[in-house]
């Protein structure tokens, strides 16, 4: 049995969105138990309507539902404890829960899965990791928003956190790394972004297999299982290819309309355009996994409907049945025993004398 807490307040549709989506996910995955955290008066009427969702599922009352527009540290300051986001967190921390699922406030969410749940011992700063539809089929890109600027230590972190879910989601026992960078020659790039490459190359992890540079057009490509870079670039990377998608939907709309041979066209080749629609739905890939805490947490868009909502879960549902967090942490501590231990510094002779 997988144990899910659910957020039923986040986003932009709160319960009406989250208890259909649900009943969605009962249907395809029976093996699930709920953990419901919201409002009563909104959250109760819906359940009567989804008799399954009511029997696999403990309801919470919470007095306090984080709105989208709250800022981060008024969240945490005002929420935590009675906030239907900081409860399903929470839940996950208490070992009552196996993972955590809001479409709720982003930032909100972040900072009190860090404060709640903390980061892994060895991890600095967690990252936000996303499923990216590719030409050869998916693959892992982060940090899509949650680290602003990162180092090379942070860099080599998430290549090692992104090559986990890898193996996790799609069985592959050593999936191909690369860091996004302007160039693929290895003298381009920061500073930063070259130091990871280098210490990638060289400790040669057995839990991945690490390509070197690539740019942004390989994302599309698949050329790497993993993609890694620091959150600005990996979220607007994300915001323009999601925009990409729609406005190639709204071409081909207004193309297919245009004339009646257009029309005629589009009866004939109405299956082509159906296995398109289908590859081109964000919805299919929504969800974005926090990594590099004590706990797995997934955030889901705010603005999508049931079934984007119920895809959310069903990543999460993966990550725990895939056992991702003894994955990453079983990694992690591979990293560190191929890691030189720190040059210890020299004894000050004066202060041996004074002693």
């Amino acid at each position: 049995m997988i144990r899910i807490s659910i957020d039923a307040m986040g986003g932009d549709h709160g319960p009406k969105v989250v208890i259909p989506a649900l009943n969605k996910v009962i249907e395809r995955r029976p093996d699930v138990r709920f953990l419901i955290f919201g409002r009563e008066e909104q959250v109760a009427p819906l359940l009567s309507q989804h008799e399954r969702v009511a029997k696999a599922s403990s309801f919470t009352h919470c007095e306090i539902a984080v709105r989208m527009d709250d800022k981060p540290s008024q969240a945490l300051r005002h929420g935590r404890w009675k906030s239907s986001m900081w409860k399903a967190i929470e839940a996950v921390k208490l070992g009552e829960a196996d993972v955590c699922i809001s479409a709720g406030n982003t930032g909100a969410l972040m900072a009190m899965a860090k404060f709640c749940l903390r980061t892994i011992a060895t991890i600095e700063r967690p990252a936000i990791a996303a499923i990216w539809p590719t030409l050869r089929g998916e693959s892992v890109v982060l940090d899509v928003g949650a680290t602003i600027g990162a180092d090379a230590h942070q860099l080599i972190d998430f290549s090692i956190l992104g090559a986990a879910m890898a193996r996790a989601l799609f069985d592959l026992e050593r999936p191909t790394v690369g860091l996004l960078n302007v160039g693929v020659e290895e003298v381009k790039g920061q500073e930063e972004v070259k130091e990871a490459g280098r210490v990638l190359r060289e400790v040669g992890l057995a839990s991945l297999e690490y390509r070197g540079f690539v740019e942004g057009d390989d994302i599309g490509k698949g050329t790497v299982d993993v993609v890694v870079t620091e959150g600005f670039a990996g979220n607007i990377a994300l915001k323009t290819a999601e925009g990409t998608a729609r406005q190639l939907a709204e071409y081909l709309r207004a193309a297919m309309s245009r004339t009646l041979m257009a029309r005629i066209g589009y009866v004939f080749a109405q299956g082509a355009f159906a296995r398109l629609r289908e590859k081109m739905d964000v919805r299919k890939s929504n969800g974005g996994v926090f990594l590099g805490l004590n706990g797995i947490v997934v955030k889901s868009h705010g603005g999508t409907d049931d079934e984007g909502f119920a895809a959310a879960i069903e990543l999460g549902y993966d990550m725990v049945r895939n056992r991702l967090l003894p994955r990453i942490k079983a990694d992690l501590d591979s990293f560190h025993s191929r890691q030189p231990a720190p040059a210890q510094k020299p004894a000050d002779p004066a202060r041996n004398a004074a002693q």
